[in-house]
């Protein structure tokens, strides 16, 4: 008995066009992008939680603005790949109600 790789299931076959590579890379880098922006984002509020600084001093407040700002480009990644809901990564990750605020939004 001889085994052999399955076949692609679909009623038709896909053909590899220019457009079907270019999707699928474009779909890699999306979600590539996504990752290093929650790596990102998950460091910063790391760092900002870590800190021993009283809130309001020069170093929380650059913690505070670096969490934002990586937070803020990991929401427009999320918002580019279709994915809208944001509460899941903001319970999971205990971001202060501060970044949510430099955000803009309802805390």
């Amino acid at each position: 008995m001889s085994l052999r790789m399955p076949e692609n299931f679909s009623s038709s076959p896909r053909f590899e066009t220019g457009l079907n590579v270019l999707e699928t890379q474009m779909m890699a880098e999306q979600a590539s992008s996504l990752g290093r922006l929650g790596s990102d984002a998950e460091k910063a509020l790391a760092a900002l939680n870590a800190t021993s600084t009283a809130p309001g001093s020069d170093e929380h407040e650059a913690l505070t603005n670096a969490a934002a700002k990586a937070v803020w480009y990991f929401f427009i990644q999320r918002d580019a790949c279709g994915i809208r809901d944001h509460d899941t990564f903001i319970q999971h990750y205990k971001v202060p109600r501060a970044v949510l605020a430099r955000l803009g939004t309802k805390v």
